[in-house]
């Protein structure tokens, strides 16, 4: 059996090969292997001119200085560093915090932590199209409200937030500091972490053609932003994050987002190509009948689409595809999970109507010929199965 179309990019991405041959000279005698930490000897520092070259890469991509950049194991680390970072060190200054209910859970589980710890979150509700008002986010806001923290693109539905609206009351409010996670963005859609006026944002290197395992968190030196450590050893990353960096997969994390930025001709024509055939794959679905989509096309990037069918149980579905098509119901760190996308619930979905829903995320590498794949599978899947509930009631 031939491997099954690939339509999960929103989880992962392939490698860039170019980006492999620049991690790949960093592991061996001939490369530069040596511990970026170590300033003694010629291959510590040839290491880390790689790193601070990477760094300036990541930063030239985002719209960040390269000060800005913290090395992390990815964005999930990164979540967590901003929230308990920004948390404990303002703890004299207030103890709430906002977010939102369609945050990933990387977002929500410090949350919730906190709450446990004795902070108070307040957790926004999106409209039916997914968006969060800068208005419903402004009357969370408390006077003791030290945190903010805002998705830019949802890794479940791929609808966009208006960032710069958001950091704009935020500043107004004065003590409140944005945190948004970007690790969905790059690539899709202009990241400009300075120019919004953000403090903190959370970075993936998978998520843009990079290696898994690394990541970043901006904290803006302009803005004086402070933190408060999660781990200690070495005082590594402005002693925000200690730790030996993995050369390697820095230097991927560079290169990807280098190539991410580059051609800007080139990056408007892949995001043209990948709207042709994303409307090309809502357009085969919705020819089913009692199929809804999930999230504001008008609002979202054109990579992802996340689609609900009626008269269909999920987890029936999802067994029908599996074979043939890689897609996902929601998130990969919630794959394992039998409950309905928390994401689809609070944009007002029922419990069936979430668990019968797909994402699909188109990438780099889809083709013409995997869409026209994928709507035929979908339709022959979902239309066996209405039949067979039809005939069970």
């Amino acid at each position: 059996m031939s491997a099954a179309t690939y339509l999960d990019y929103a989880a992962t991405t392939p490698v860039d090969a170019r980006v492999v041959t620049r991690m790949t000279e960093c592991l061996t005698m001939d490369g530069a292997f040596g511990n970026p930490g170590s300033s003694s000897h010629e291959y510590g520092e040839r290491a880390s001119g790689l790193i601070e070259h990477a760094r300036a890469q990541v930063a030239t991509a985002v719209g960040a200085a390269a000060g800005d950049v913290v090395w992390t194991s990815g964005a999930t680390e990164a979540d967590n560093l901003a929230i308990f970072g920004i948390a404990n060190y303002y703890r004299a200054q207030g103890r709430h915090l906002v977010t939102a209910k369609t945050e990933h859970k990387a977002v929500l589980d410090p949350c919730r932590e906190l709450e446990r710890r004795g902070w108070r979150v307040s957790y926004v509700v999106p409209d039916r199209d997914g968006r969060i008002a800068a208005q419903a986010v402004a009357a969370a806001l408390q006077p003791d409200t030290v945190l903010v923290s805002i998705m830019h693109v949802n890794n479940e539905i791929g609808v966009v937030q208006d960032i710069a609206a958001i950091a704009a009351l935020c500043a107004r409010h004065g003590g409140s500091r944005l945190h948004v996670d970007a690790a969905q963005s790059l690539g899709k859609c202009a990241v400009d972490f300075a120019g919004w006026g953000v403090d903190l944002m959370s970075l993936s290197a998978h998520k843009a053609y990079g290696p898994k395992g690394v990541g970043a968190l901006l904290v803006s030196q302009r803005r004086g932003v402070h933190l408060e450590a999660l781990q200690f050893g070495g005082g590594q990353e402005r002693n925000l994050r200690s730790g030996t960096l993995p050369t390697h997969q820095i230097i991927g994390m560079g290169a990807a987002f280098e190539l991410a930025t580059a051609d800007v001709v080139a990056a408007a024509a892949e995001r043209s190509r990948i709207a042709r055939l994303q409307a090309r794959l809502w357009q085969g679905l919705a020819a089913l009948g009692g199929v809804l989509r999930n999230g504001a096309a008008e609002f979202a990037v054109p990579h992802l689409l996340n689609v609900s069918f009626e008269g269909v149980e999920g987890e029936s579905l999802v067994a029908a595809v599996r074979p043939e098509l890689a897609v996902s119901t929601g998130s990969a760190c919630a794959s394992a999970s039998d409950e309905a996308s928390y994401v689809l619930r609070s944009l007002g979905r029922d419990e069936q109507l979430a668990q019968s829903s797909l994402r699909f995320s188109i990438g780099r590498y889809t083709t013409d010929a995997d869409i026209e794949r994928a709507i035929a599978v979908l339709s022959t899947a979902v239309s066996r199965l209405r039949r067979i509930a039809g005939q069970s009631r």
